[in-house]
C-alpha cells in the first residue's frame, strides 16, 4: 500500500498504445469437442470437392481402397492406414487433381462364419443343422453390421471418401462381378481341379491358401521309424515330426547325393529307466553324416559300420505290415533332391497325400511306380475334420487334432496310437519331442495340416492367348509398378516367382460361389457363356443367395441337371477382394483403371496386392494398379506386437476421446511409415507437445495479422533482408512439401514444417520481430514488410498442413476466413520466383555462428544474474572482417534482441556481453541513452504514441 505523504505517479500508462496481437483462437484445442463440430460442418466436402475439380478440369486419380474386414471395431492399424489414405486423398486434392476413393469392405470368409457359428453354438445348435439361406442371412447382417460401425470410426477420423458410394464384397453388384471374373478363369481354361495335398484347417473344415497361414512355434512328438527291406537283413529308418502320417506311408525318399552306410547295433546305454527299441545285432541303415545323432536318440552305446548301402531297386516293407494286411503293399525307395543329411536320418518318409515334396516325387515316379507293379493313385488318409477314414487300418476314426471345445487345436489320439502300434509291430526306433515352427490358421489361430483333397486351382504356368503364362504376366506387371519403398518389388516378385497354382475353393458357406457346373462323366467344366450370363444376371438380383437357393435347372437352360455337378464351394476370399476393381473402378465415368494407388500394409505383398494382381493379369493382362505403397506394422514403446493379452494396446477411440484425432493424424504423419512404428502413452505426449507448439505458432500468426489488409502489403524488392530471408524459406520449403507429397513421404513434409515452425519462426523470426510488430507505427515499413511475409507463412502453413493436421488448419482458415469456404477446397497456390533469395539464404545461414555465440553468452549472464532480460545487455562482438559485412545494412542489436550492439573486426570471434547504458524505456523496455525523463521513452516509441494519439483524436 502507498505511504499517504507519497506524489501520486503522473507517469503515462503506455500499455494501449501497444499493438498486442489479438485472436479468438484459442490456445488450447479442445479437439475431441470441436472435432465432431467441424466433421458435421464439413458434410460432404468430398463430393463438392470432385465436383469443383471437375468443373476445373483437372485430371483424375484413382485411389483404390484395400477392403478392411467387417468384423469388429476398428484398431490401431485400421487408423493408420486409413487416415494415410486422407493424406493422399487431401494433398491429390490440393496438387489439383480429381480425385476418386471409394472406401469398400471384405465381408465374406471364416471370421464371420465363426462367429455365427459361436452365436448357434450358444443356443446349442450346429451349423450344419442350420439351412445354409438363413446361415448365410445372418452372416449378411452381422457384416452389414460392422461395415456401419467402422464407417462412424473412419470418418471420426477426419477421413474424407465417397462414404455414399461405398462398396462391399457382399453387395449383390459386387457379387455378381465377383463370379463373372471367376468364370472368365472357367472359359479361358485356366481353372482346373487337382487332387493334391494342400493345408488343411480341421479346426474350420477347409483348405487355405499360403496368404492364409502364418508359422508359430510348436511342439511337436518326433519318430525314428524302421522300415524293413523286403529282402530282409536290414531296415532303413526314417525321422518324421509327424507320425500321423505313417499310415499314409507310400515309399521312402534318398539322395543319390548323400552316403549311407549299413551299421549294426553292438551294444545299448545301461542304467536307464526304459528298455531302448533298438537291440544289438539289428542293422539299421542311415546316412553317414546322421549316424551318431539317430544312435544317441535310441540310447545306442556302440554300432559298427558294415558296409556301403546301395539303395538301388530296395524295396521295403510298411512298418504297419505285420499287423495289418491294409498295409501289405511294397514301399520303394525313390530318389529326390528335396533329401538332404541336416537332419534327421538322410530318408524322408513319404506320404504323398500329406505332403507338398512327397506329393511331387510321387507325380514324378509314377512311371517308376507303374513298372514296378505299385499303385500310382494317391491314398485319402484323414477327412475334413483331420480324423482318419474308416476305411484306415488300425486307427478309423482317430482324430489328428481335436476340432470341438476348450481343446479345439490340440494334439487328437492319432499320434500317440501310431506310435503304440509301431512300438507293437517292433518298427519304433525312438521318440522325441520338438518345439518348431509351425504352419496355423491365421484365423483360428489352430495347427493346419497337409491334406489331399480335390480343389480347384488356377494354373500359373500354363500359356495363355499370347504365349505368356500368368506367372509371367505377373513379373512383367511388378517391373512396370512403381513401388513405395522400392524393396516391396523384390519382397512380391519373389513371392509370385516361386509360389504353387492358386488355391481358390473352399469348403465354406459364406462367400461368392465357385458358381459353375462339372460334366459329372468328363469332370469338365461347362464352358457355355449362356449359362454363364444368366448366373450372373440372377446374383444381380438375388446375391449370391442364388446359386445357393435355386435349382440347377434355372442356370442351365437347355442342359439336363441330371448330367452335372452344381459346385457349392465358396471362393477364397482373396480372390473376392482380388476382384474389386472390376466393380468399384471399372464401369464408372468418373473413374479409372487401372489405380493410380493401391496403399496396404506390407503383409499384403502376399495378399491383397498379390491377389489383385493375379486376378487382373488373368483376365486383363495386367496389374489394376500403377504404384504400390506399403506400411509396416504399428508396435507398442518398446517395439513389442500389440495383444489384448498383454494389455499394451492403444485403442483409437480412447486416444480420439482423450486427446483428439488430430493428435493420431500426427502421430500418423511424423512416424516413418514404411518400416514398422511405435505408439503409447509416451510417444503420443511427446507429439501432443509437438501439437501444443505447432497451434500456438497459429495462435501467434492469427492475432498478429489482426486488421491486415492488401493496403499493407509491402512488395518483396522493397521489404528488409530477414524478410527476404523467410520467403526464401518458404520458396525451399514449398519445393520440399511438394515433392515430398508427390513421393507419399509425409514425414518429409510435417517434420521439416514443424522444425521450421519452432527454429526458423518461434526462437528467430517471431523473436527479432515482435518488437517492431508491437512498438513500430503502423505505417513503418519493417512492421508492414513483416505482417505481409506473416501473411504468407500464415497462408502456406494452413494449405501445407491442411491434408496432414486437417482439423486444426480448418479452424485456423476459417477463425480468419470465416466466409472464404473450407481451407481443403483450395489449392497449392503457385511460389513467386522473386521469393527466392539465394544471397540472403547464404548471409543468414552464415551468421548463424555469430547468433548462436551472442546468445550464448546472454545466457551466461542470466545465469550468473548480472542481467535478467536480454535487453538489459549491449554486447560488443568482436568477428573476423567476413562475419562484420554480413551485418551491413542490418541492425546487430534487433538480430541479437539487446538494446545495443558493437562490431569490431578481431581475428576471431569473441562476444563481450557488456550491460547497457542509458534509461529503460516504458514502452518497449529498451535501455537507450536516448531516452527522455520527462515521457520516459525512446525516440521511437515517442513518434510511435504521437501517431497513436493523432489517430484517436481524429
Amino acid at each position: 500500500m502507498a505511504d499517504a505523504n507519497d506524489t501520486p505517479s503522473t507517469a503515462r500508462d503506455y500499455r494501449e498504445t501497444v499493438f498486442l496481437p489479438e485472436t479468438p483462437f484459442p490456445m488450447r484445442g479442445g479437439l475431441p469437442q470441436k472435432e465432431p463440430a467441424i466433421i458435421e460442418q464439413w458434410g460432404d466436402l468430398y463430393s463438392a470437392l470432385r465436383k469443383q475439380r471437375q468443373a476445373e478440369g483437372a485430371p483424375l486419380y484413382v485411389l483404390h481402397d484395400g477392403p478392411p474386414y467387417a468384423n469388429g471395431d476398428i484398431h490401431i492399424g485400421h487408423a493408420l492406414n486409413k487416415t494415410l489414405k486422407d493424406f493422399v486423398v487431401r494433398s491429390r486434392f490440393l496438387l489439383r487433381n480429381d480425385v476418386d476413393y471409394v472406401p469398400g469392405w471384405d465381408c465374406h470368409g471364416l471370421p464371420i462364419e465363426w462367429k455365427i457359428e459361436e452365436e448357434y453354438r450358444k443356443k446349442g445348435r450346429r451349423k450344419d443343422d442350420v439351412p445354409t439361406a438363413e446361415f448365410r442371412a445372418e452372416c449378411r447382417a452381422y457384416a452389414g453390421h460392422w461395415i456401419g460401425e467402422q464407417m462412424k470410426g473412419f470418418q471420426r477420423l477426419g477421413v474424407m471418401a465417397d462414404w455414399e458410394n461405398r462398396y462391399s464384397t457382399m453387395d449383390f453388384k459386387s457379387e455378381a462381378t465377383i463370379v463373372a471374373e471367376f468364370q472368365k478363369f472357367v472359359m479361358s481354361g485356366q481353372l482346373y481341379r487337382g487332387s493334391k495335398p494342400v493345408m488343411w484347417s480341421p479346426v474350420e473344415r477347409t483348405a487355405l491358401a499360403d496368404a492364409e497361414v502364418e508359422y508359430h512355434d510348436h511342439v511337436s512328438p518326433t519318430v525314428w521309424v524302421k522300415f524293413p527291406l523286403v529282402s530282409g537283413g536290414a531296415a532303413v529308418v526314417i525321422w518324421t515330426t509327424t507320425p500321423w502320417t505313417i499310415p499314409a506311408n507310400r515309399a521312402v525318399s534318398y539322395s543319390p547325393r548323400i552316403d549311407y552306410g549299413v551299421y549294426e547295433v553292438t551294444a545299448l546305454e545301461e542304467n536307464l529307466e526304459f528298455q531302448p527299441w533298438a537291440a544289438p545285432g539289428d542293422r539299421l541303415i542311415l546316412a553317414d553324416k546322421l549316424a551318431e545323432e539317430v544312435f544317441k536318440a535310441a540310447k545306442v552305446a556302440a554300432w559298427t559300420r558294415v558296409e556301403t548301402a546301395n539303395l538301388d531297386g530296395v524295396v521295403l516293407q510298411h512298418p504297419l505290415a505285420k499287423l495289418d494286411a491294409g498295409y501289405g503293399f511294397p514301399v520303394p525307395m525313390l530318389a529326390g533332391d528335396h533329401v538332404t543329411d541336416d537332419a534327421g536320418t538322410g530318408f524322408v518318409h513319404t506320404a504323398p497325400g500329406h505332403g507338398a515334396d512327397d506329393y511331387l516325387i510321387w507325380l514324378k515316379s509314377k512311371q517308376q511306380l507303374e513298372a514296378m507293379g505299385v499303385d500310382s493313385a494317391i491314398p485319402e488318409t484323414v477327412d475334413p475334420d483331420g480324423a482318419y477314414y474308416p476305411h484306415v487300418p488300425l486307427f478309423a476314426g482317430l482324430k489328428v487334432l481335436e476340432t470341438e471345445g476348450k481343446k479345439a487345436g490340440k494334439f487328437g489320439p492319432a499320434n500317440g496310437a501310431v506310435m503304440e502300434k509301431l512300438i507293437e509291430a517292433g518298427n519304433l526306433l525312438a521318440r522325441g519331442r520338438l518345439e518348431h515352427s509351425y504352419p496355423h490358421s491365421w484365423r483360428s489361430k489352430a495347427p493346419v495340416i497337409f491334406r489331399n483333397t480335390p480343389q480347384w486351382f488356377i494354373r500359373m504356368d500354363e500359356p495363355l492367348e499370347n504365349g505368356e503364362t500368368l506367372r509371367q504376366r505377373a513379373l512383367k506387371s511388378i517391373a512396370a509398378t512403381t513401388f513405395h519403398p522400392d524393396s516391396g518389388r523384390n519382397r512380391i516378385g519373389g513371392m509370385v516367382e516361386t509360389r504353387p497354382d492358386w488355391l481358390i475353393s473352399r469348403q465354406r458357406a459364406w462367400g461368392a460361389p465357385l458358381a459353375m457346373f462339372v460334366d459329372k462323366e468328363t469332370g469338365e467344366p461347362l464352358r457355355d457363356q449362356a449359362v454363364n450370363d444368366r448366373i450372373v444376371k440372377l446374383m444381380h438380383e438375388e446375391g449370391a443367395d442364388a446359386w445357393f437357393n435355386r435349382p440347377a435347372a434355372d442356370f442351365l437352360g437347355n442342359h439336363d441337371p441330371a448330367k452335372y455337378e452344381k459346385v457349392e464351394d465358396i471362393l477364397d476370399v482373396w480372390f473376392d477382394s482380388g476382384s474389386t476393381h472390376a466393380f468399384t473402378l471399372e464401369g464408372r465415368d468418373d473413374s479409372g483403371w487401372p489405380a493410380d494407388l493401391y496403399l496396404e500394409g506390407s503383409d499384403q505383398h502376399r495378399g491383397w496386392f498379390q491377389s489383385s494382381l493375379l486376378e487382373s493379369c488373368g483376365t486383363r493382362g495386367r496389374a489394376p494398379y500403377k504404384t504400390l505403397v506399403t506400411h509396416g506394422f504399428t508396435l507398442d514403446e518398446n517395439g513389442q506386437k500389440m495383444s489384448k493379452s498383454l494389455g499394451n494396446t492403444v485403442e483409437p477411440h480412447v486416444v480420439i476421446a482423450e486427446s483428439g484425432a488430430e493428435i493420431l493424424r500426427l502421430w500418423t504423419a511424423t512416424v516413418d511409415y514404411m518400416e514398422d512404428q511405435r505408439i503409447g502413452k509416451t510417444i503420443l505426449a511427446t507429439v501432443t507437445d509437438s501439437y501444443r507448439k505447432l497451434r500456438n505458432t497459429m495462435r501467434y500468426l492469427l492475432g498478429a495479422l489482426d486488421g491486415f489488409t492488401d493496403a499493407e502489403r509491402v512488395a518483396v524488392a522493397d521489404m528488409p533482408p530477414l524478410e527476404q530471408y523467410i520467403l526464401h524459406r518458404l520458396w525451399q520449403l514449398d519445393a520440399q512439401v511438394r515433392t515430398a507429397y508427390e513421393g507419399y513421404r509425409f514425414n518429409e513434409v510435417v517434420r521439416p514444417l514443424l522444425d521450421f515452425c519452432q527454429s526458423d519462426l518461434s526462437v528467430f523470426f517471431f523473436d527479432i520481430r515482435k518488437d517492431a510488430l508491437y512498438c513500430d507505427r503502423p505505417d513503418s515499413l519493417t512492421r508492414r514488410a513483416y505482417r505481409t511475409v506473416l501473411d504468407a507463412i500464415f497462408e502456406r502453413l494452413t494449405i501445407w498442413l491442411g491434408p496432414l493436421m486437417t482439423f486444426t488448419m480448418e479452424e485456423a482458415w476459417t477463425t480468419r476466413f470465416p466466409d472464404a469456404g473450407s481451407n481443403i477446397l483450395r489449392v497449392f497456390p503457385e511460389t513467386p520466383s522473386d521469393w527466392r533469395n539465394d544471397a540472403e539464404f547464404e548471409r543468414w545461414t552464415a551468421m548463424e555462428s555469430v547468433v548462436s555465440a551472442v546468445t550464448g553468452a546472454l545466457e551466461i549472464e542470466r545465469r550468473e544474474k548480472r542481467i535478467g532480460a536480454s535487453l538489459e545487455a549491449a554486447p560488443t562482438v568482436e568477428l573476423p572482417a567476413a562475419l562484420a559485412k554480413l551485418f551491413d545494412g542490418l541492425s546487430a542489436a534487433e538480430i541479437f534482441r539487446t538494446s545495443g550492439a558493437t562490431l569490431t573486426d578481431a581475428g576471431e570471434l569473441t562476444v563481450r556481453p557488456f550491460q547497457a547504458s542509458g534509461d529503460k524505456c516504458d514502452r518497449c523496455w529498451r535501455i537507450l541513452p536516448e531516452v527522455k525523463a520527462d515521457t520516459r521513452l525512446c525516440l521511437r516509441c515517442e513518434d510511435a504514441v504521437e501517431a497513436w494519439d493523432k489517430s484517436r483524436a481524429a
